[in-house]
Parts: structure tokens; C-alpha cells; sequence
């Protein structure tokens, strides 16, 4: 590339001292070597130094080191530290933070914000994660037993749920205002269990009550009765398989007497793995979409929303948020234990 450039500046001194002006000249190059060869500013820079009787034609020395960037030393110090800022790279490789923003252009590297996960997550959770989630999908590689799957959990349901919009303004208008939820916003407690058919049973708990062993107990009878009612194929043959999470009341003494009881078999659950739930990964997800921007005000009013919502759902819905599970436990082998984000 530097010999083109001295060959041109070879030709424009040529054609300048056949009383050429820059313009000329430029079209002269391009015609031959196409029209990138030389830029017109290049051509007028050069024909000024010609005026002033400078006719060397070599770049002239820079003072101080040459700015060079190891791209490979760039690239390490990003991915050992990916919050690394512009200025803290460019000062440990000695060059300009612009330097290093062409650099990150060119390799295709953005700042992103960084992603909410639930837990950070220990050694052994992530074991743990890693290890069931092998057993579980060597399980269903040797029995598909994701149809006889009932999973469940809870999530509060806000009355009002306020969300921001965009809003047309003129320049310089301010933008419209709308007021936040309060601090402590009026809401109701959603217990609720589903298969791939659909929702098999859910309720709404009653105003400042909360899950405790015995709560939840009270609602494996009813679910059990809803199962006998809609699945009686689960409950007669092929048996329950449930999944929920370890949360306090799920876990304690009582429940798992209660399990025991009811002869359900118990899918192991990994610790602090909201992203292996199909409550929470898939349908709370859909719920709150639907929720958002929606004002209920009062508890019947959030019951028929919920009871619509549910029954617009098809069992293709339900069916899909249920056998996303094996791709989900593959993808934890293979992140190292790491969460699922979509």
C-alpha cells in the first residue's frame, strides 16, 4: 500500500509540473487505477507542498513511538475482564481510548448492560445444576416422561401495572409523565399448576395471606382432586411426575408427607434455577406481559383476567413451555452450570 501511495505521488508531481491542477489530476489516476486510488484531498495536499517547492515525496517522520495495537493482547484483556472500560484498556496498552474504539468496532465488540440472573450461583450450585441436569435428560432420552409432568409455583399479581410508553412530543416539549406504583402496590398471591394440556388447578389466596407447609398442603389436596377430575389417566395409570421449586414451604417435613401421601413422584429441582421452571421461564413470563399497562381493581376484577387469559391459551401453548425442558438442561451442560438467559 505505501509503494502505491509514493507511486501516485510520483504521477501527481508529474502532471503538476506539466501545469496540471489537483483536480485534473486525480481523474488522470482514477482512470487508470479506479476511482479509490486517490481521494482530491490527498491530491491538493500534495500540489501545495509541490507550490512551496517541496518535492520530497516521503511521508515525513512522526514524533514519538508509532501507535501500534496488539489485537490479541486487546482481545485478552477483554474477556478477563468484560467490564473493562475504553480508557482502563487503552492505559494498560499505552494507546488512545479512540485507538481502542476502532479496534472494538472492527471486531464487532458493544458495551451491553449486564443481564439480572437470580442467584450468584456457588461451585456447588453449580454442580449440582450440571449434575441433574444430565440425569434428567438421560432420563428422557431413555423415557419421554415430560407427559405426565405437572409443575407449579407462585407469583404475586400487581392491580396496577403501570408501564412506560412512548409518547409523541414536539422538539423541545417535555416528555409525558406517568406515576410509578407506589412502594408497596396493592397485589394478590397466584398459586397455580399446569401440564402440557393446560392449567390443572390455580387459585388466588386471600388478601395478606401467604404460603406456609400448611397452605400448601390444603393445595396438593385440591390439585390432587383437579388431577382425578381433568387427568384421570395420570391418576389411575401412568402416575405424576411433579416439579417445583425449593422453596421453604415445598420442602419442609409436612410436604413431603403429604407427597409421600399422595404417591406422586417428586422431579429433582436444582437449587436457585428459576430458568428450569416452565412457570416461571415460560408462562409467568407470557402472564406478565399480558399484565403490564392493565389496571385491576379489585380481586374478582384480577380473577376474571386471570380465567381469560388462561382459557385463551391453547394446549400447544401449554405444550411448548413444557418440552422446552431437554433443550434447557442441555444448554446448562454446556454453559458450565450457567444460567439460561433469554
Amino acid at each position: 500500500m505505501s509503494e502505491n501511495k509514493e507511486h501516485f505521488r510520483h504521477i501527481m508531481l508529474f502532471y503538476f509540473r506539466k501545469g496540471k491542477n489537483a483536480l485534473q489530476t486525480r481523474e488522470k489516476i482514477c482512470a487508470v487505477y479506479g476511482t479509490d486510488a486517490v481521494d482530491h484531498s490527498t491530491c491538493r495536499k500534495w500540489f501545495r507542498k509541490f507550490k512551496q517547492g517541496n518535492f520530497n515525496l516521503k511521508d515525513a517522520l512522526r514524533v514519538g513511538r508509532p501507535v501500534t495495537t496488539d489485537i490479541d493482547q486487546m482481545k485478552t484483556l477483554i474477556h478477563n475482564n468484560r467490564h473493562a472500560t475504553t480508557y482502563d484498556i487503552a492505559q494498560t496498552l499505552n494507546v488512545t481510548a479512540m485507538t481502542i474504539s476502532r479496534h472494538t468496532r472492527k471486531l464487532g465488540l458493544i458495551k451491553k448492560l449486564d443481564t439480572w440472573v437470580p442467584h450468584q450461583l456457588t461451585e456447588k450450585n453449580i454442580t449440582d445444576r450440571i449434575s441433574l441436569c444430565k440425569s434428567l435428560l438421560e432420563r428422557y432420552k431413555n423415557e419421554p416422561f415430560l407427559n405426565r409432568l405437572i409443575t407449579g409455583d407462585e407469583k404475586w399479581t400487581v392491580y396496577n401495572n403501570v408501564s412506560r410508553k412512548r409518547s409523541w412530543s414536539k422538539s423541545g416539549e417535555p416528555a409525558q409523565t406517568i406515576a410509578k406504583a407506589g412502594l408497596h402496590p396493592k397485589k394478590v398471591m397466584l398459586c397455580i399448576w399446569c401440564d402440557m394440556k393446560g392449567i390443572v388447578y390455580f387459585e388466588l389466596l386471600p388478601p395478606n395471606k401467604t404460603i406456609d407447609s400448611g397452605v400448601y398442603c390444603l393445595q396438593l389436596e385440591k390439585l390432587n382432586n383437579a388431577i382425578k377430575e381433568k387427568r384421570p389417566e395420570l391418576a389411575n395409570r401412568k402416575g405424576v411426575v411433579f416439579l417445583h421449586d425449593n422453596a421453604r414451604p415445598h420442602t419442609s417435613m409436612q410436604t413431603k408427607n403429604k407427597l409421600l401421601q399422595l404417591g406422586w413422584e417428586v422431579l429433582r429441582h436444582p437449587p436457585y434455577s428459576p430458568d428450569l421452571a416452565p412457570t416461571d421461564f415460560y408462562l409467568f413470563r407470557s402472564l406478565q406481559n399480558a399484565l403490564n399497562g392493565i389496571n385491576l381493581p379489585d380481586m374478582q376484577s384480577c380473577q376474571n383476567f386471570l380465567n381469560d387469559f388462561f382459557s385463551q391459551k391453547n394446549a400447544e401453548f401449554y405444550k411448548k413451555g413444557i418440552f422446552k425442558l431437554p433443550k434447557r438442561w442441555e444448554k446448562v451442560i454446556n454453559e458450565n452450570g450457567q444460567y439460561v438467559i433469554n
